[in-house]
């Protein structure tokens, strides 16, 4: 069954992430921890907090600046009134941010966001699985803690809070995510990822291009063992340029990377935007074989014998595997999803 692994469990599903970690990571982690218990009066890092107004009526958690994130939840503030909103971010975000006097202010994340949560009494987020999402999800009433979808969900995600709001891609993600649970409602607005990525004009092609593969020796959900294997055969087979995700950075990622190099595959770390490119797509399940699709560039999946859910994953977002048709753009909803998400936020605040 396609469903959650852990659908509701966050605490194991955090079990499972600390897992995946190399045992250098893990031994870090935990020295953070202890350092923490042996010192009672530090606290966790510290975040930015970017206010448009000094009473907002919604706080939005970005955990990070990955262009994802930035777009699912950054994107829809364009149509919400800058005095609304404040923003808690790892650093200042004001140049993200429509144009507005914007005033910034640094503090500790577990002093200043659970009291900004409440006094906005909407948050929106990526989640409860990272800290600004958890501290401010247990100060606001369940159903006002939205959670916005930011990217392809494998049955590896985190479970959704207790009564969360859900603003989706799809229904089948909406159901997917949800797993079973009723406490949870949702609602689809579509994806700005992919909305952006087939704005015009459409990519040109390159007839003669070979394929580029879209690394993914970061993912936790299959083993490095597996993507290496699939991306090192794909590649010799069908003189493919291998194209690492920027998260491949680790030692083990880059000696990867130079052996390839040794064995005659090009390694393209120029950065092009995807539909500049102009050739094929190819990966086992990376989100940007859709915004390539999207863009108007062939685009499959490819990997031998691959687990049930994989096959379930690439069925739910339309995969088209290699040595058939491409993928087919991904439908395009007749509302852009940041507008979309800016009228469920303010329907709610005026609720």
């Amino acid at each position: 069954m396609d469903t959650l692994i852990h659908p509701s469990d966050l605490d194991a599903w955090h079990r499972w992430e600390d897992a995946q970690l190399p045992l250098g990571a893990r031994l870090h982690r935990w020295a953070g921890v202890l350092r923490d218990i042996a010192r009672p009066d530090s606290r966790a890092g510290q975040v930015v907090v970017t206010r448009g107004g000094p009473d907002p009526r919604l706080l939005v958690c970005l955990e990070s600046l990955s262009p994802t994130s930035v777009k699912a939840l950054l994107h829809p503030l364009r149509d919400v009134h800058p005095e609304q909103v404040a923003v808690v971010a790892p650093v200042g975000v004001r140049d993200l941010l429509p144009p507005w006097t914007w005033t910034e202010r640094t503090g500790l994340s577990l002093d200043l966001v659970p009291p900004l949560a409440a006094d906005a009494g909407l948050v929106l987020s990526t989640g409860h699985s990272r800290p600004l999402g958890r501290a401010a999800q247990a100060a606001v009433d369940p159903h006002r803690f939205v959670t916005v979808q930011h990217g392809l969900l494998t049955p590896h995600a985190a479970p959704l809070a207790p009564g969360t709001t859900l603003l989706a891609w799809s229904e089948a993600d909406a159901q997917f995510w949800r797993s079973g649970r009723e406490d949870v409602t949702s609602r689809v607005v579509g994806s700005q990822l992919l909305w952006e990525a087939a704005e015009p004009p459409p990519a040109d092609v390159d007839p003669q291009a070979h394929p580029v593969f879209l690394g993914q020796l970061h993912a936790s959900e299959l083993p490095r063992g597996v993507l290496t294997r699939a991306a090192e055969a794909f590649c010799l087979a069908e003189h493919a340029t291998y194209r690492p995700h920027p998260s491949e950075s680790d030692r083990r990622a880059l000696a990867t990377h130079a052996r390839w190099e040794a064995k005659g595959i090009a390694v393209d770390r120029s950065g092009i935007p995807l539909h500049e490119l102009g050739a094929p797509v190819v990966s086992v399940f990376s989100a940007g074989v859709l915004e390539a699709a999207a863009a108007g560039l062939p685009a499959w999946v490819a990997l031998t014998d691959p687990p049930q859910w994989l096959r379930d994953f690439w069925t739910r977002y339309g995969m088209a595997e290699w040595g058939g048709p491409p993928t087919a753009p991904p439908e395009h909803p007749g509302m852009e999803p940041s507008r979309a998400v800016a009228d469920a936020l303010r329907a709610m605040m005026d609720r």
